[in-house]
Order: structure tokens, then C-alpha cells, then sequence
């Protein structure tokens, strides 16, 4: 009749287990009761239970994280006990826990010193690609060539063209950060991996010559006029000794520029003259033998040359025609003029703007034109497109008279009186000559026609 124990006290706790479980759900019913008399006094906070929700501003995220650290350290006492005994969490709560999550948790002022190291070390990289700017990806990859041809950071510093200029102590530190500081080392490398594939062909195409790729050049003679395919046959020949991007053309000019400074094998530098015996630059001028200079004639220059001196000499010549005939002085601006007459000037032709003098027995008047020279051109008084070319003769006769004969379509006018074409008339001192609107006051110099007068009484017979 015995029994099992073990089965004893498994039927017994089956039969305790719906009793103490209905005694805990009522204890907790109880608390919850309690807390919501303990909390009666504080309103109950609307939510809304859609997803879509207004944003909140500052001081609101603010207030909501303290009203909830509040609320989670009450609960801490009376509610979140009761979830620890094993019961889930109803709806409102769940909501409750994703709206916490949810919202923005404000930083807080004063970060952990653990923190603040790691800061520090993740800026460090930062701060050294900022002092790395002067230094271009170009730049690396044409030290890092140039020193893998000559291994000289001297001639590197003296022979390489970088974007700026750097002194030999710049150089060298670069290098150096470049084989020993990974981080500079990692950052260039990056940075040159991203170079254009044309740049990288242009940096290498820059790249220095060795000593021993100038020494198989040194062995082309200087007096031979190698052509491209003896360089080309050159790096077929050395395909090891020439750099990878080398051209027969890059060799052909760095040969032409060794042979200038007497770098080839064959060529021998003249040692400088010793003593007093210095040779100055007027020395070797006189020692140049123009005969062998090589004269670059240029037909294109030499025809327009001369086409240009035959033009001068032609407007020369017509100036030094147009002197003797053209007897006009220009007024100056200032209104100080010369006097009207002189021992040669017979009469003057005075107009509002110029004078023309007559030193002449005989003047023609007229419009003067590229054809048609004359000696009075009445066209820088104003005006003068109704002037004939030929227009007018004005004549001084042996007795000291002067006449003019009008020889265009246009009438002369003298004192108001028309003198038709083919006429004449005889010019007083003061006479007012008019033609197409243009007027002019002609003066005789009357001394000058006495003695021409007296003259011509002697000469005639009484």
C-alpha cells in the first residue's frame, strides 16, 4: 500500500498549482489597484495610436524622456516587479515599450574619458590627410619613379618638376614617409590607385634617366644622324635597361640634348684656357665664321617687306610732287598766325578756315582728288563736292594785274558779279571770291607788284 513519493508531491503540487496561481493574479490586482489610487491625483496622458505622429521640438523630447525616467522609477517600486513573476506584458504596454525606443534620447553633456580617448584616436587620421594636402598623388608617383631610376633624392630634388616647389629637406621627409609611417604610406596609396590612366602614362613619360640608360645612348656617335628606328632598335635590344615607358622619340631628344653638353663617349669637353688668357664673349664673336651660319630666309616676309617700301616710297614722292604746287598755311588753332605776306608771296587767297598763298605767276583752282592734282584745293576750306576738279586759273600779267578764268560748270562769283564758264575777270585787292558757297577775300601784296610793275616799265621801251 505504499505509494511513491516522488508521485506524491508531483499530484500535490498539480493540485496547489491553479490555487496559488489565481492567488498571485489577485495579489497582483491588488498592487495594480493600489497604484492607481497612490497615482489618481495625476491626469491620464492621450496617445494616439497611429504611426504617423507630428514631430516633437527640443524642449518637448526634453520633457518626455524626464516624464518618462520619472514614471520608469516609480514603476520600478510597484509595477515592473509583478512582470518579473513570469506574466507577459499586455498591449498598452508593448506600445508604451516601441514608443520608447522610438524616440530620440537627448546626448548627454560630458562623455566618458574612455569616449573621449576613442575620439581622439579615430580624429588622428583625419588631422594627418589634412596635413598631407601640398602633397598631390602626382607628386608621389613621380618621386616614387624618380627615385627608382636614379636613387639620389638630390637629383630627384634638382632633375623633377613637381606641381610646387620643395626644398631637398621636404623631399627627403616625404620619401621617408612614405617607406616607414604606414598611415601616409596606406593614404597615398589609395590616392594613386585613383589616378586617371592618361596621368599615370604622363607622370612616367616625365620619368628621370638612368645612368645606365644614358650610358647606351652615350654610345650613339655625335656624328651620325641617327633616325627613329636606330633608337627603336636600341630598346629592343635593352628591353631590361630602358624604363617601361619609354618611346624612341623620348631617346632621340634626350640624345640631341646630351650631345649639346658633350655627354656622348666620342665628345670631349675643351678644358678652360689657364692664366690671363680668358676668352671673353667678343673674343668668340670675332672668332664666329659668319660664312658657315646658316641664313633661314623667309620669302613670305621679304615679298611683304618690299611690297611695304614700294608703297612709302610712292606716297614720298607724291608728298615732294604736292610741295611746290600746294601753297596753303593752315591757321592755328590759337589764331596766331603768320603774316600774310613775305618777299616771295605774290597774293593770298584767304578763306575762313586756311589761306593759300600764291608764289606763282599762274594757280589752278579746284577739287584735288588721287587722279587730278592741283594747287589750290578748295575742299579744305569745307564743303567742296559742287567744285569742279578744275575748277578756276588765276593768272598775274606782266603789268601787274592778276585775271581769273573760270574753266567749270559752276559760276565764279567776284564781288557779286558771276563770271561764266569759259570768261574771265580781273581781281582787285579785296575782292570777294565765291564759289559753290564758299568765300574767300583776295589780298595783293602791293609791294611786291610795284617792283614787278617797275620792273616790267624798264624792260619795256618808252
Amino acid at each position: 500500500m505504499d505509494k511513491d513519493p516522488q508521485g506524491l508531491l508531483d499530484s500535490s503540487l498539480m493540485a496547489s498549482g491553479p490555487a496559488s496561481r489565481s492567488e498571485d493574479e489577485e495579489s497582483l490586482a491588488g498592487q495594480k489597484r493600489s497604484s492607481s489610487q497612490a497615482l489618481g491625483a495625476i491626469p491620464k496622458r492621450r496617445s494616439s495610436s497611429r504611426f504617423i505622429k507630428r514631430k516633437k521640438f527640443d524642449d518637448e523630447l526634453v520633457e518626455s524622456s524626464l516624464a518618462k525616467s520619472s514614471t520608469r522609477a516609480k514603476g520600478a517600486t510597484g509595477v515592473e516587479p509583478g512582470r518579473c513573476s513570469g506574466s507577459e506584458p499586455s498591449s498598452s504596454e508593448k506600445k508604451k515599450v516601441s514608443k520608447a525606443l522610438n524616440t530620440p534620447v537627448p546626448p548627454s553633456p560630458a562623455p566618458a574619458p574612455g569616449l573621449t580617448k576613442r575620439m581622439k584616436k579615430s580624429k588622428q587620421p583625419l588631422q594627418v590627410t589634412k596635413d598631407l594636402g601640398r602633397w598631390k598623388p602626382a607628386d608621389d608617383l613621380l618621386l616614387i619613379n624618380a627615385v627608382l631610376q636614379t636613387n639620389d633624392l638630390t637629383s630627384v630634388h634638382l632633375g623633377v618638376k613637381f606641381s610646387c616647389r620643395f626644398t631637398l629637406r621636404e623631399v627627403q621627409e616625404r620619401w621617408y614617409a612614405l617607406l616607414y609611417d604606414p598611415v601616409i604610406s596606406k593614404l597615398a596609396c589609395q590616392a594613386m590607385r585613383q589616378l586617371h590612366p592618361e596621368a599615370i602614362a604622363a607622370i612616367q613619360s616625365k620619368a628621370l634617366f638612368s645612368k645606365a640608360e644614358e650610358q647606351l645612348l652615350s654610345k650613339v656617335g655625335s656624328a651620325s644622324q641617327p633616325s627613329l628606328e636606330t633608337f627603336q632598335d636600341l630598346l629592343h635590344r635593352h628591353p631590361d635597361a630602358f624604363y617601361l615607358s619609354r618611346t624612341a622619340k623620348a631617346l632621340q631628344s634626350h640624345w640631341q640634348l646630351m650631345k649639346q653638353y658633350y655627354l656622348l663617349e666620342d665628345q670631349t669637353v675643351q678644358p678652360l684656357p689657364k692664366g690671363d688668357q680668358v676668352l671673353n664673349f667678343s673674343d668668340a664673336e670675332d672668332l664666329i665664321d659668319d660664312s658657315k651660319l646658316k641664313d633661314m630666309r623667309d620669302e613670305v616676309l621679304e615679298h611683304e617687306l618690299t611690297v611695304a617700301d614700294r608703297r612709302q616710297k610712292r606716297e614720298i614722292r607724291q608728298l615732294e610732287q604736292e610741295l611746290h604746287k600746294w601753297q596753303v598755311l593752315v591757321d592755328s588753332i590759337t589764331g596766331m598766325s603768320s603774316p600774310d605776306f613775305d618777299n616771295q608771296t605774290l597774293a593770298v587767297l584767304r578763306g575762313r578756315m586756311v589761306r593759300y598763298l600764291m608764289r606763282s605767276r599762274e594757280i589752278t583752282l579746284g577739287r584735288a582728288t588721287k587722279d587730278n592734282q592741283i594747287d589750290v584745293d578748295l575742299s579744305l576750306e569745307g564743303p567742296a563736292w559742287k567744285i569742279s576738279r578744275k575748277q578756276g586759273v588765276i593768272k598775274l600779267k606782266n603789268n601787274g594785274d592778276f585775271f581769273i578764268a573760270n574753266e567749270g560748270r559752276r559760276p565764279i562769283y567776284i564781288d557779286g558779279r558771276p563770271v561764266l564758264c569759259g570768261s574771265k575777270w580781273r581781281l582787285s585787292n579785296n575782292s570777294v571770291v565765291e564759289i559753290a558757297s564758299l568765300r574767300f577775300v583776295f589780298l595783293i601784296n602791293q609791294d611786291l607788284i610795284t617792283l614787278i610793275r617797275a620792273e616790267a616799265a624798264k624792260i619795256t621801251p618808252q
